[in-house]
């Protein structure tokens, strides 16, 4: 397709609808529907985990086709109560609860099948309810496809180390010299939860730098987002990701490739950059072997941040579940 003729983000729309669900264990989470209200459901599924509160992916959709579906998961973006606060129980905040919620706002919107989207830790999160609910899955698109395998969270917390050794060592400088040889996620997984709240900020500002550090290549894309990243946004950003990774996502080991089988019949989109040094291909390239019904493109410009080519095949993605 020519340039002229690429797709383009459709135009900023605002939602006609949206609340704060009940979700138990003293939890609401945020939605809101925009678009087609009688066109085909969209689920956005965000990343991070603990990265909610943007809205701009309600334009990789097209207003008059789909009925498009954001929420933030616990503890972040406009759900509550917000993990920045120290005082907020992490243990109700889990891949358990979080496949949960997601079904229980599907009963709330009264949707019988929808569209699933998302991509980083949305990718893990949206296998893990695809294979638990398959009947209720239309269509997948994924981007920069993650299993959260302890492999994957070893890789970029440790393994990392052998492309950016000066910006590694500064990261593990930021935990207690006793625990510099161990399991660095676990380590900051405790600093959040410390009670000076100037350990806590110094944990965010050098866990989000390391994060930068892995995509200051993307030049295409959006380096630095991670330290851009505001205030309690930013608290509750870094206390929910080291939580999760810290448990491997409270799944077995393998678990979403293993299970890949009970994909069959939902067709799904695979989009990718060749240079995410965050999560490597691999990971994409192992599930669309074990998912026959899964289509997967490289990008090779573009990394875990994207860039205008991953853009453009992200909207043609969608566009083809329009139809």
């Amino acid at each position: 397709m020519p340039p002229s003729q690429s797709p383009r983000p459709f135009p900023a729309i605002d939602p006609h609808e949206s609340g704060l669900l009940d979700v138990g264990d003293g939890n609401r989470i945020y939605w809101e529907t925009s678009g087609n209200p009688h066109g085909r459901p969209a689920l956005v599924v965000h990343g991070g985990p603990g990265g909610g509160g943007q809205r701009g992916a309600r334009r990789t959709f097209d207003p008059e086709a789909f009925r498009i579906v954001l929420f933030d998961q616990r503890g972040c973006g406009e759900s509550r109560p917000h993990a920045a606060d120290p005082s907020v129980e992490m243990a109700h905040n889990t891949t358990e609860h979080l496949l949960a919620d997601m079904e229980l706002l599907r009963e709330h919107l009264g949707i019988e099948r929808w569209l699933l989207y998302g991509g980083s830790w949305g990718s893990t999160l949206i296998l893990a309810y695809a294979q638990r609910h398959p009947e209720r899955v239309a269509g997948i698109v994924l981007v920069g496809v993650t299993m959260t395998r302890p492999q994957e969270i070893d890789w970029l917390y440790h393994g990392l180390r052998l492309l950016l050794p000066v910006e590694w060592e500064r990261f593990r400088s930021g935990v207690p010299a006793a625990e510099q040889d161990g399991n660095l996620v676990e380590s900051y997984r405790r600093l959040m939860e410390h009670h000076d709240p100037a350990v806590r900020a110094t944990a965010e500002h050098n866990w989000c730098a390391w994060e930068d550090a892995a995509i200051a290549h993307e030049n295409l894309g959006a380096p630095g987002q991670y330290s851009a990243i505001q205030d309690a946004d930013r608290s509750a950003f870094v206390r929910i990701c080291t939580h999760y990774f810290a448990h491997a996502a409270w799944l077995e080991t393998g678990q979403l490739l293993r299970n890949a089988h009970r994909l069959a019949g939902i067709p799904g989109i695979l989009i990718h950059g060749r240079l995410d040094l965050s999560a490597p291909l691999r990971t994409a390239w192992e599930l669309a072997r074990a998912w026959p019904d899964a289509e997967l493109q490289v990008i090779d410009d573009s990394g875990h941040t994207g860039g205008p080519a991953m853009k453009t095949a992200v909207l043609e993605a969608v566009a083809r579940f329009a139809r």
